[in-house]
């Protein structure tokens, strides 16, 4: 297909990210789906369709013969990975009368899906090392992928014409210094032309993407970093005892500022009003919560931050500000609104990136725990347990909270009455351990398991 014209790229907003945008499609709506973790660059948008209170039926598995495995060594020596994990969440979306489903795996390879067979619309396109994170499609219409890798890359995949082809990518150790690590994560945001991105380098990097078409047609990228930052400081290395402080969460944006988190338990935001301007980003919020902060911050509409974090080393601090955070980061003394704590025994905590839902943000914890939390208050509305441990984010379509566990269950709990702890609806027994969160897109729900294979049920 050769456009007939540029997509645009013009913001709908004076800011970066419009507060009324949470809880609604990536802006600005160019590809209708579901196209990056958690959905919006406040990384609350969960999918969309109905869901039914009747067991589901299963309408495809892929590959549809064998696993997507492949061998990998995260410091303690090789091993076999197989299917998807943490975060693993396809994005679904249409595309020239198709529904696509893409996905990273522990195949190495990218995947592009037919959603209605579970069969390539095109090739898978191969890394060298596996794919733990989510991708992110292009929000402005240009067939675009973007993913990070083990293998110490992050790309710009196109995905026009019958082959994946890369167009651009950044090692882990272009930037200096590397404290930690060199894998990539996190699933990046795309803005404007803007790519935003933490890596397990331990940098906050921002690059300029420069897409267009060329005269045949063909999609173009030539991509500029101009932005990259320590996502440490001197204090944090002090008080936390470790260069361990890589970020492997998702970034958010509310309005002008972009919120991480790293592997230290380092919460931070970065103002970039003026980017697009040559105005140089500069921090303006800081919060350390004690100890490994891997899942993403997630924003509401009146930009406070909902914060999960592990609890591994069990310090003063993490036990002092608990595991789950609110915090006003308009407070820049006190941000802590309220706090829940997960402090059994180590490891504990929170993996999986929170909901919020109407009142309430929902969570799981290592250990299995799953709760809804008051977001006024603070108070535990309701909990009950699932076999850990629990490392997807939980996902909430039509009043309805999906959530599986790691015996290869997928269940669904009415959540339309937050006062009282959710009935459930049904369960699907699959295989392997459900680590990866759920896309959830047009009465279909997508996902992969540790025993090697993306599902497809069908929930309408």
């Amino acid at each position: 297909m050769t456009p007939s014209a540029e997509p645009t790229t013009e913001p709908e907003s004076p800011y970066w990210s419009d507060p009324s945008g949470v809880g609604q499609p990536y802006p600005p709506g160019e590809v209708r789906g579901l196209i990056t973790f958690r959905g919006n660059p406040t990384r609350t948008f969960y999918g969309g369709g109905t869901v039914s209170d009747s067991t589901p039926t299963e309408k495809w598995a892929y590959p549809k013969n064998g696993q997507m495995c492949g061998v990998s060594d995260d410091g303690s020596g090789p091993e076999q990975w197989c299917g998807t994990g943490w975060t693993g969440q396809p994005s679904v979306f249409e595309r020239e009368g198709k529904t696509w489903v893409v996905f990273g795996a522990y195949d190495y390879g990218v995947h592009f899906v037919n959603a209605d067979n579970g069969r390539d619309i095109i090739p898978p396109f191969k890394t060298g090392d596996i794919i733990k994170g989510s991708v992110t499609i292009d929000p402005d219409g240009y067939p675009l992928v973007y993913t990070g890798s083990r293998d110490n890359n992050l790309r710009v995949i196109s995905f026009q014409g019958n082959q994946p082809k890369q167009l651009w990518s950044l090692n882990a150790d272009a930037v200096s210094p590397v404290l930690w690590n060199d894998d990539w994560d996190g699933s990046p945001l795309v803005i404007d032309d803007y790519l935003f991105e933490g890596g397990e380098n331990s940098q906050f990097h921002i690059v300029k993407l420069n897409r267009k078409y060329d005269k045949d047609g063909n999609v173009k990228v030539d991509p500029k970093l101009v932005f990259n930052a320590p996502g440490w400081d001197d204090q944090l290395l002090g008080d936390f005892g470790s260069s361990q402080v890589s970020i492997e969460n998702s970034v958010a944006i509310w309005k002008d500022t972009v919120y991480f988190a790293n592997s230290a338990g380092l919460v931070q935001g970065w103002d970039i009003k003026g980017l697009d301007k040559g105005k140089e980003p500069k921090r303006v919020f800081r919060f350390w919560t004690g100890d490994d902060t891997d899942a993403s911050i997630v924003i509401d509409e009146e930009g406070y931050l909902y914060v999960g974090a592990e609890y591994e080393k069990g310090n003063a601090r993490s036990q002092q500000v608990g595991q789950m955070m609110k915090l006003d980061p308009r407070k820049k003394n006190n941000p802590l609104v309220w706090s829940v704590d997960d402090q059994g025994a180590k490891p504990a905590g929170i993996w999986g990136t929170p909901a919020l839902y109407k009142d309430i943000v929902i969570f799981d914890t290592n250990g299995g725990d799953v709760l809804g939390i008051d977001r006024d208050k603070g108070d535990v509305r309701w909990r009950f347990t699932l076999p850990g441990p629990t490392w997807q984010s939980p996902v909430v379509v039509d009043d309805t909270l999906l959530i599986g566990d790691c015996q290869g269950e997928m269940h669904a709990y009415d959540v339309s009455d937050t006062q009282r702890r959710p009935a459930r609806l049904w369960s699907k027994k699959l295989s392997g351990c459900i680590e990866s969160t759920p896309a959830v897109w047009d009465g279909s729900m997508y996902f992969g398991t540790r025993s090697g294979q993306m599902h497809a049920l069908d929930i309408g």
